[in-house]
This record gives C-alpha cells, structure tokens and sequence, in this order.
C-alpha cells in the first residue's frame, strides 16, 4: 500500500474509509488500529468527519450502522487523530464550559473506575454498604451528563446541520441516548438489594463498566472531533445564541464564573429568515402564510383581546369549539358575550388589569355532548405590563379518556 505513504487528504481519507468499511465487514479493531497507526500517523480531524459524512451520503454505510460502530472508531482512531489546528476559545466561550464539564465528568469516571478496581479485587477490605454509597454517588453525578447532552442536541447540533453536516449529529445523539439508558440501568441497579461482594462485581462487570466506558468514549469523541469542528464551522453570533440559551438547560457538574462577551453586532444576532414577509420573533421566525396556517392548525381555538378590551385576533379553524366571525374585530370584548355573563367577563379584566390573578379556568360538560375548556390567561410584556388576555377553548372529550401510555406511532 506504498501509494498511501505520501499522506495527501485525498490518500488520508481514502485509506481511513477503508479502514472503516473494512471494521463494518468483520475485521479486528486491534488488527486494523496497528495497520492505520502505520499508515497514518495523523488523521486532521475534519477529515475523520468528511469520511462519516461521505460513508453516509453515499449509501455505503447508514447512520445506524456507523452508530452500531461507533465505539469501535474511536478505537481504532485512538491516538491518531490530530488536534493541533483547533482554534482556542475565550472563558465562558460555550465551547469553554463545554470542556469544563468534561473535565468534571472525567473526575467522576477517575474515581468510578478506581472503585471498581478496588472491589474486583479479591481482598477488598471496604464495608459492602460503604461501596454501595459511593457507587450511588458516582452515578448520580454521572447522570447529571443529560444536561450536557442536551445543549448538544438542541443548540449545537441544529447549527451543525444548517452548515450541511447531518451525520455526525444523528450518530451522537444516539450514542447519547443509549448512555442515558446504561447510567438509568445503573442506578436501577443500585436503587435494589445487593447481597454480597460477588454479586457487586456481576453489577460492575455487566452493568456499570459498558456505562462509564461508553460515557468516557463520548468524552474523547467531543474533545477529539466535534469541538474543533464546530469551532471551524460557527460563527461568533451563532456561538452567542447558544451562549444566550445555555441557561434554560443548565450546567453539568460545572458553574461558570465568567461571563462572555461576543464580538459581533447586534444586526448580526437576529435568526436569518429568507421570506420577504417574515415576521420576527425572539425564538425564530414564520412568513404569514406559514403563521396564519399554524394558527389555523392549532388543536386549540385562540382568541385575543388588547389592553382596552377589544378583540383583536381569532384563530378560524375548520373545528373551532364557539362561533366567530370577522365582524367581532375590533368589538368590545363584553358585547361578545351574553348579558348574563357579563359581570364574569368584567370580573376577570379587573383582576387581570390589576394584577391580582393571572389565569382563569371554565370547563362546560356538555356542550353539545363534548367536554368544553376554557383558559383566559393575562398576556404581559417582560416588564409585566398588562397587554391583553388570551382565550383559549379545547374539545377535550378524547383527551379525558386517554389511559396509560403510547410511545409508539399509531395514527388514529
């Protein structure tokens, strides 16, 4: 294989794709990991990304199959990968407390894996109640690792796809889930009866090594791969919009003491929409003819009345529970309801305008033989000044019916 030894890209991913054809057909990790290390010294890692996307794209392997694999490329690549063009990133940089978790997550698995040395061995002096705690411990730390996953998942990733690369996303995410099934497995396991030393060292052998070794592994593919990658791919103000929403998922083991200030303009920190008519909102964007068929689509009826008691908007769908009209727009929202009710009406925009309620709630059992609810809810800026109220009605005759759980699709 002389034609390899020169190491241009083309040779390099030529070579690492057999390699990886070569592992989905049977053959050795060990075998095949001596034969790369020969003949590759150093694979730049968005090389290693560019063969999975082309594996992917063209049919040669599936994502479930590069999934299924997943472990053993990280083995085979172990050492080979070369990290030396990553771009360095500033405290408090998403990518810095990315790391940082890492680092914290690596600590826990230190100290898992000196435990379970500690009881594989014969002569383990330590109480088995006092193991069993520390165990405990360790796994409900390591199960704080979701919150990590999912900043991955909901903010990172969908950029990772707006800049064309889909495969690695998808493989991830599933290595992701089956590592929340093996620490819940884990933990299970710890939550019931041990009896003794030998049926620990069954739980560590079959149950609490493959969690912590896969949970490590996915260290090493985030810290080897999909960080430098991301780096060469997203801008600054893509990186500020998932700096701006890492909060709402929260930290693993890890809190940021630094506060980062991006260097980009505030035009640039609007979401990019392509419409003509695209109406801006602060989670993304729709044109009107996509929003107007949302609303329309809604499994709830909605309507909205402004700050001086006007109806403003109804949402018309084909289903809705009450009667409207274009001729309510515009309307005093107490000359919509009957005389009788009126002093409810009036009673809830009191209190709504004063602050003294927020939401309040109707059901009609038999309207027409459906179960009726109905939600009028406050509408308030930021700042908490009284806009309006919106209504919400649901058909809710099927839903108060439901029993046990589907998770599986079964379209009525």
């Amino acid at each position: 294989m002389s034609e390899f030894l020169h190491n241009t890209p083309d040779e390099r991913k030529a070579m690492l794709k057999e390699i990886l054809l070569r592992l989905h057909q049977g053959e050795q990790p060990e075998t095949l990991k001596r034969q790369l290390s020969t003949l590759l010294h150093a694979i730049p890692y968005q090389e290693v990304v560019a063969v999975e996307e082309e594996l992917i794209a063209h049919g040669l392997l599936s994502t479930d199959e590069i999934q299924l694999f997943c472990d053993h490329h990280s083995e085979i690549l172990d050492g080979a990968i070369d990290v030396s063009g990553a771009k360095e990133v500033p405290a408090g940089h998403p990518i810095d407390t990315f790391r940082a978790e890492n680092v914290a997550l690596g600590e826990v698995v230190a100290e898992y894996y000196a435990l379970a040395k500690e009881v594989k061995e014969q002569h383990c002096e330590r109480p088995l109640s006092e193991l069993l705690l520390s165990l405990r411990s360790i796994f409900n730390r390591l199960m704080d690792v979701d919150k990590h996953y999912l900043r991955k998942e909901y903010l990172l990733f969908p950029y990772l796809e707006q800049h064309g690369v889909t495969g690695p996303p998808v493989v991830m995410w599933g290595k992701h889930d089956e590592i929340r099934k093996l620490l819940k497995s884990a933990i299970a396991v710890l939550s019931g009866e041990t009896s003794d030393m030998a049926s620990l060292r069954a739980h560590i052998v079959e149950t609490f090594d493959p969690a912590v070794e896969m949970l490590d592994s996915m260290i090493t593919k985030e810290e080897m791969i999909l960080f430098p990658m991301t780096l060469d791919l997203l801008s600054e103000a893509e990186w500020y919009h998932i700096y701006q929403e890492t909060p709402e998922f929260g930290y693993c083991l890890y809190d940021p003491q630094t506060v980062w200030q991006a260097d980009v303009e505030a035009d640039d920190l609007h979401f990019q929409y392509e419409s003509h008519d695209a109406i801006r909102l602060s989670t993304g964007a729709f044109s009107v003819a996509e929003l107007e068929a949302l609303l329309i689509h809604l499994p709830i009826d909605i309507t909205f009345v402004d700050k001086d008691d006007k109806v403003r908007f109804y949402s018309h769908s084909p289903k809705r529970v009450f009667v409207r009209n274009r001729s309510i727009i515009g309307r005093d929202v107490r000359m919509c309801h009957p005389p009788e009710s009126v002093h409810v009406v009036e009673t809830i925009l009191a209190d709504f305008k004063s602050g003294r309620q927020n939401c309040a709630k109707f059901w009609i059992g038999n309207f027409r033989g459906r179960f009726i609810y109905i939600e009028y809810t406050a509408v308030r800026d930021p700042e908490g000044n009284y806009l309006g109220v919106v209504e919400c009605s649901q058909d809710i005759t099927e839903l108060r019916q439901l029993e046990g759980s589907r998770t599986l699709l079964n379209y009525d």
